[in-house]
């Protein structure tokens, strides 16, 4: 049984709608402050909802707004039968004003009002769909949290800035560059890596990164180390890693591996000397003080996720492992589709939380062919990954496809995609012993050839 909301107990003020509409009859230049504020829908009564829309219509397309001119426009668009009926109701908006210019005031209400009769609408739909009991409870609980995001998206509405400010701000922040020339722009975290740091500027705020590659390329083990190597460089912040495909034991463990030198076999097979005990014992007191939090739920949808990142106390970086097993929590039969909808919610999710997203991403099986270096045209499932994404970067291990290769423990690191600064290749050192990347010093010779 569905609740049934009595409209007359709806939220709304007839005396703001009516004050602001014969506000903008007596002045007509009093349009362009609502006209940012406001919505024919979010009028509760449907005559003044049809009025603002002609009027915001004459306003869009610079025609005079006076009595005369919403009395002719009225009639013409039928929201008065005649005439006689238009001025009769126009006239008696024009003398209600008290105060025209407390118009945006009014507006503001006008807008909280609508906000609130939303907000029923919504909690009256979510109900219907616990009635129902035709979804799942994480399905409906998706639908609920997308309709209040909705909600409060619509009412974050920016404005036109004036630029010396911001031209200001970026001084300063150019003037700290030079003084402290090589360092990561402010808010930005290190990846740990100083060369890729050099290139992507670290990882700054509200960038959706991209670590793609094919199988057995490293990625899930990268995208680790990076977690954990920023963790350690900012102790203060938070690290959230949504491990979509193996379980938080497993990932733990290679956490460990990574740390103390200590292989997971020999991990799983008891085979541990003095040594390799010393080297847990610290290894894993170190991991132990770092903030990681990791979840291991199947099939996450983003919205639970957010929900999940919200209660983390001075979040600084998220990483989901892998992009492919990211359900929308609703049924999108192209799947194409879903992805592009996924990571276009992956980037409103690094904005809105205001910290980077690392996500690894599988490519499409055609990029498997041998000697083939990845592209961007590799990027499985959508080219909305390309699009959304601030960074692309991919993982490439030449010897994995030419064992008579000589640098078995080289893997490049291409940046195929830079929205802010230069495109590129950074070395990097792998050894697959220890699932670990490590910085590559091209000019220190080292035995690495047991590293594959």
């Amino acid at each position: 049984m569905s609740i049934e909301i009595n409209q007359s107990a709806l939220p709304n003020s007839l005396d703001a709608e009516q004050t602001v509409l014969g506000t903008i009859i007596i002045d007509s230049t009093s349009m362009s402050g609502v006209a940012a504020l406001l919505r024919p829908e979010h009028f509760h009564v449907g005559l003044h909802s049809q009025l603002f829309k002609v009027m915001y219509g004459m306003f869009v397309g610079n025609s005079p707004i006076d009595l005369v001119t919403v009395i002719e426009s009225s009639v013409r668009e039928r929201v008065f039968d005649n005439q006689d009926e238009a001025r009769g109701y126009l006239l008696k908006l024009a003398e209600s004003v008290v105060n025209p210019s407390g118009i945006e005031d009014y507006a503001r209400i006008i807008a909280e009002k609508h906000m609130l009769r939303s907000l029923m609408y919504a909690c009256r739909d979510i109900y219907d769909m616990v009635v129902a009991g035709t979804d799942k409870p994480q399905q409906i609980m998706e639908v609920a949290e997308k309709m209040i995001y909705d909600l409060r998206s619509e009412r974050e509405v920016g404005g036109l800035d004036l630029i010396h400010p911001i031209i200001e701000e970026r001084l300063r922040v150019i003037q700290e560059a030079c003084a402290n020339p090589g360092a990561r722009p402010e808010g930005s975290l290190s990846t740990s890596y100083a060369d890729l740091d050099r290139y992507i500027f670290g990882l700054n705020p509200a960038a959706l990164i991209i670590i793609a590659g094919r199988p057995a390329m490293g990625k899930t083990s990268f995208a680790l180390n990076m977690a954990v190597g920023t963790a350690k460089k900012h102790p203060d912040k938070a690290v959230a890693v949504f491990s979509l495909e193996m379980s938080r034991e497993e990932l733990v463990t290679r956490m460990i591996s990574t740390e103390t030198l200590v292989t997971t076999e020999q991990m799983r097979e008891g085979q541990l000397d003095n040594e390799n005990w010393a080297n847990i014992s610290t290894g894993v007191g170190t991991l132990s003080k770092l903030r990681i939090y990791v979840d291991d739920s199947s099939n996450p949808s983003i919205g639970e996720m957010k929900a999940k990142l919200r209660r983390v106390d001075n979040l600084g970086l998220v990483v989901i492992d892998y992009l492919q097993l990211i359900t929308t929590g609703r049924r999108i039969d192209n799947r194409v589709q879903e992805v592009s909808e996924i990571t276009r919610t992956l980037k409103l999710l690094a904005k809105d939380l205001n910290v980077p997203v690392v996500v690894a991403s599988q490519l499409s099986r055609d990029s498997a062919k041998a000697g083939k270096r990845p592209a961007l045209t590799d990027l499985r499932d959508s080219g909305s990954i390309e699009q959304d994404a601030d960074i692309v970067m991919f993982l490439h291990r030449e010897h994995y496809y030419n064992p008579e290769f000589d640098k078995p423990y080289l893997c490049e690191c291409i940046i195929a995609k830079h929205r802010q600064g230069e495109t590129g290749t950074v070395n990097l050192h792998w050894d697959k012993r220890y699932t670990r990347f490590t910085t590559l010093d091209l000019h220190r010779s080292g035995d690495s050839s047991n590293e594959q």
